[in-house]
């Protein structure tokens, strides 16, 4: 681990990528305190105002500031993202861990589920959820966490199949330690490497799917501003207004780039080979 971290540390571009994301993070997390104005205020004298001195990026239909939507929007996107990787990250590593150590009925049941959810497309079968459970930001959530788990099983579970069969497992075993120990102490620190590796990559897919939800009208909600659904709101002022997608969009763009090159920064020192 300590080799690994020095690694990281040695590798400027994976060093710069890491601050572009702090940075991106930060402008999240500070987003009520940085904000010009209140992104839920409506003024309609001020509404699809041109960028100027007031307004640095325009207005949107209801004389909402765009800089200060797309700011809190950051903190939104940020924490449906994090919050949706997190959750299909612990439950498929876990279900993983579990169906490959055990095997047998455990292992097959856990298996037969996991094609059943790959067996659909992701993002219509994710829609078709969405749309079940009803519009909102925790059901968007609800809805890309059952079509991304199974990936996250399936990956975990080849990692410890091909870990439960090494001789310092076995040894463990003759030296008394009960399954839970193994799995804590000599599973687990070799599968997550890996599994953060594709969690980090898959930062961006999960923004873009949570913004394209928000984009139908399935995600967030109005007035909370959200990247997805801001785009979706300025389709009608494409060409009176196009600030109203063209920002939002860049924004998204920024994000979506930062956290494929961590993911890849990441994979390279982590997984050579790869």
């Amino acid at each position: 681990m300590e080799s690994t971290i020095l690694l990281l540390r040695k590798n400027k571009s994976f060093v710069f990528v890491c601050v572009l994301a702090i940075c991106l993070v930060t402008i999240g997390m500070l987003a009520p305190y940085i904000a010009p104005h209140d992104p839920l205020k409506a003024d309609m004298m001020n509404s699809l105002k041109a960028p100027n001195d007031i307004y640095p990026i325009g207005t949107d239909q209801l004389g909402r500031d765009l800089l200060s939507r797309i700011l809190h929007g950051t903190l939104n996107s940020l924490k449906m993202t994090f919050g949706l990787v997190a959750i299909v990250f612990t439950i498929g590593t876990v279900l993983g861990i579990i169906a490959g150590y055990f095997g047998g009925i455990a292992d097959t049941i856990m298996m037969r589920f996991c094609d059943i959810f790959l067996a659909f497309p992701g993002i219509i079968f994710a829609i078709a959820v969405a749309g079940v459970l009803g519009p909102s930001s925790i059901n968007t959530v609800i809805a890309l966490a059952v079509v991304n788990w199974p990936k996250y099983a399936r990956m975990s579970r080849g990692l410890t199949m091909s870990l439960r069969k090494k001789d310092y497992i076995k040894a463990a075993k003759m030296g008394g330690a009960n399954e839970i120990q193994i799995i804590i102490r000599y599973v687990l620190p070799n599968v997550i490497p890996s599994l953060i590796v594709t969690a980090t990559m898959d930062l961006g897919n999960m923004l873009l799917e949570i913004s394209s939800l928000s984009f139908l009208g399935l995600g967030a909600q109005p007035p909370t501003p959200e990247w997805g659904y801001m785009i979706n709101e300025g389709r009608t002022y494409i060409q009176t207004a196009p600030w109203l997608m063209i920002y939002p969009g860049i924004a998204m763009l920024i994000s979506v780039t930062i956290f494929n090159l961590l993911g890849e920064k990441i994979r390279d020192v982590l997984d050579p080979n790869n």
